[in-house]
């Protein structure tokens, strides 16, 4: 069959648009994979319109996406575009100093880091680049250790293998070396936009690469989040989840006067496939088993995990009812504490998406406290909000900044440091993780977790599901009449809520997924544990089934 009028015109421009990028694409092998497609039209008008119909979108959380060719993947035209359009930002915004650039183990990593430090040192500026894969933490600590008016880690994180990504710090008192906010982002991306040319960017070979001499000062301060007369016995099992972590973890633990961790062998080095992980992702499903395994065999105390780039932390330990991975939300309120009995003053931070545990334990011990939107680009400016310093600010997504005068972002290094020490002093009382966090219960209320999420492939399903309940909001969640909180000036969130639940709902910002976060409280007293345990679990199972058929 013949295609009809409108396919053949859409063909035509779509083969104009392909020409006009490959004739300014700088890789060859994106040159090549996007002329085999067009040889295939009209088979493939799909596919290219796919990645052509639009281009990525630079965010608060800069670029992420497939490694493919086109204006709708991460490439090395896509990549000069950013660095280009960064620069300009820089210089239009007068904003002093070098870029620095990291990048971890991934596909492309290494080539785009390079490519954005000939085309900052091709505007004049001073480019700084790592001089190897690095976690994402050491460039946010170079950020600031280098005084640069901008840092860039090229990084896709915990998403899969296929995918890569580019995250921008900015310095100075402004950006306070932490994950640009708005308008900055939307400041960069209307400068990405005007680049005519990525062939017409003038580059330059002078720039420099660092010695490793920022990453001993980085692992040093990790290794000081210690404290110097703390107990040091603990035996962890450790994976860097075939990422970059690995070293550094061991580097950290063994300044800090820790023993070594015991690593899982076959994850500690990096591999940009994860070993046939799908999703590289210490909070997914059956992840940790090998870590776990490992940590039975070899009678740990403690397990750690840190994401392939090592800026978060995940935690298993011998809980009740056997060896379990803690959520973040429990890592997140024993760190905190473990905080305020060392005597650590200043701000406590979460999201509106992580437990209110934390707030309800800082308003009982009179601790300045601050719910910030999601992310750690509004937990490091939760100060704002407090007028005190920034201690220490978590997420749920396991994601934790334990030490913001050195990181002003999460850092699973120096978290992992703190968790051993934390573990280590338990050990040394006598008690454990179970019993340090029944004893918090007790103290604020069992507060319980977990969450919904809907994997789509279209994102409008999202934006129906978002319109639907602002349409028609629920009055009640089954047997908890509730209230519902539209956020939509400050992010697209509802925030439910009744006596002893809290439900939050947003579209992920890295994936294409509908989030739905869920709390049930039970007050401290008159049950055991136990029984207050079972209480929660009920009625959480009650509000799973709500929230899911909500969001369906």
């Amino acid at each position: 069959m013949s295609p009809r009028h409108g396919d053949v015109a859409m063909t035509d421009a779509l083969r104009a648009q392909v020409e006009a990028w490959i004739a300014d694409d700088p890789d060859p092998a994106t040159r090549a994979e996007l002329t085999e497609l067009l040889a295939a039209l009209p088979a493939s008008a799909a596919e290219l319109a796919d990645r052509f119909s639009t281009a990525l979108q630079f965010g608060t959380a800069g670029l992420r996406g497939p490694l493919r060719a086109g204006p709708n993947g991460m490439n090395r035209a896509v990549v000069a575009r950013a660095a280009a359009g960064l620069a300009r930002y820089l210089d239009t915004a007068a904003i002093d100093g070098p870029v620095v650039i990291g990048f971890d183990a991934r596909y492309g990593s290494r080539r785009f880091a390079h490519d954005t430090a000939e085309i900052v040192a091709g505007t004049g500026r001073t480019a700084l680049i790592m001089p190897r894969e690095l976690p994402t933490p050491t460039l946010a600590y170079a950020t600031r250790e280098l005084a640069a008016a901008a840092g860039v880690m090229v990084t896709a994180s915990h998403n899969p293998p296929s995918d890569n990504g580019y995250k921008v710090y900015l310095g100075g008192p402004a950006g306070r070396n932490a994950q640009i906010v708005p308008p900055a982002d939307a400041d960069i991306s209307e400068f990405i936009a005007q680049v005519d040319a990525v062939t017409a960017l003038p580059r330059s070979m002078h720039y420099d690469v660092l010695s490793d001499e920022v990453y001993q000062r980085f692992v040093q301060a990790a290794a000081d989040v210690a404290a110097p007369d703390s107990p040091r016995a603990i035996r962890v099992a450790a994976t860097a989840l075939h990422g970059v972590g690995g070293q550094a973890l061991h580097d950290a633990f063994t300044l800090a006067g820790f023993a070594a961790p015991i690593v899982v062998a076959h994850q500690q080095r990096p591999n940009p496939e994860f070993g046939g992980i799908p999703f590289p992702n210490p909070e997914e499903p059956g992840v940790l088993d090998d870590l776990l395994a490992l940590a039975i065999d070899e009678r740990a105390d403690l397990a750690i995990a840190n994401d392939p780039d090592a800026d978060r932390c995940a935690l298993a330990a011998p809980m009740r009812g056997g060896w379990r991975q803690l959520s973040g939300d429990e890592l997140g309120v024993l760190l905190a504490d473990h905080l305020m009995r060392r005597g650590a003053r200043g701000t406590y931070a979460s999201t509106i998406v992580s437990s209110s545990m934390l707030g309800a334990l800082c308003t009982r011990r009179g601790v300045p406290y601050a719910a910030t939107l999601t992310g750690f680009k509004w937990i490091v400016r939760a100060d704002d909000r407090t007028g005190q310093p920034l201690c220490f600010g978590y997420e749920e997504a396991i994601g934790y900044a334990v030490d913001p005068a050195s990181v002003n972002d999460k850092d699973g290094i120096s978290a992992a440091v703190l968790s051993a020490e934390l573990a280590a002093g338990l050990k040394a009382a006598g008690s454990s993780i179970q019993q340090r966090l029944d004893e918090l219960y007790a103290e604020v209320g069992y507060h319980h977790t977990t969450q919904v999420s809907m994997r789509v492939r279209d994102l409008s399903i999202i934006t129906d599901v978002m319109r639907r309940l602002r349409a028609a909001p629920p009055s009640a969640l089954g047997q908890w009449p509730v209230e519902v909180e539209d956020l939509l000036g400050q992010t697209d969130a509802l925030i439910i809520r009744g006596d002893g639940v809290r439900v939050v709902i947003r579209p992920s910002g890295t994936e294409p997924k509908l989030k739905a976060y869920l709390e049930v409280v039970v007050p401290p007293g008159g049950t055991s544990v136990a029984r207050t345990e079972e209480l929660a679990r009920a009625q959480m199972s009650a509000l799973r089934t709500e929230v899911t058929a909500l969001i369906s």
